[in-house]
């Protein structure tokens, strides 16, 4: 994947995006491309992480736009912590590159707002799970929205 950087989120990263596709089961993950998803993720929570050719490979936000709305219903988001989401470009999914781009992801979200942080995943998502669990975050709590079971994890050292 080579050398990362974060840029502001622009609207031609933002388009590409909202255009990728995941495979099943991980076209859960898959968005609309309309302008409501635009304006999201131009809402100033989302960067692009690009590679040293620009390429788009994925993005990450910090602050409620990384939370599942019911998920407050069962106290999910009760302590005050910094939420992130992220996502990585489907085509460099399970090739094991989860790990660097993770790594720098946390880089540049613990310099900015120190420990603890949370993140919110699709408890079918076992793959990310592990990979966040190895980086030190641990299963909170479990909340289901109509479809979908989501863990809460925290990494608080």
């Amino acid at each position: 994947m080579n050398e990362l950087h974060v840029k502001k989120m622009e609207p031609t990263y933002a388009e590409e995006i909202l255009s990728w596709k995941y495979e099943p089961p991980y076209d859960f993950y898959n968005n609309e491309l309309n302008d409501e998803s635009l304006s999201e993720l131009l809402n100033n929570e989302y960067k692009a992480i690009v590679n040293n050719q620009n390429e788009v490979i994925g993005f990450f936000c910090v602050g409620n736009s990384a939370q599942v709305p019911v998920g407050h219903q069962f106290g999910a988001y009760a302590s005050p912590f910094p939420d992130i989401g992220l996502g990585m470009k489907p085509t460099l999914t399970g090739k094991g590159n989860g790990t660097n781009f993770f790594s720098f992801v946390l880089e540049q979200i613990q310099k900015e707002h120190g420990l603890p942080i949370r993140l919110t995943v699709a408890k079918f998502n076992q793959r990310a799970i592990r990979l966040y669990e190895k980086f030190g975050f641990a299963k909170k709590i479990e909340f289901k929205s109509k479809t979908t079971e989501f863990i809460t994890m925290i990494k608080d050292h």
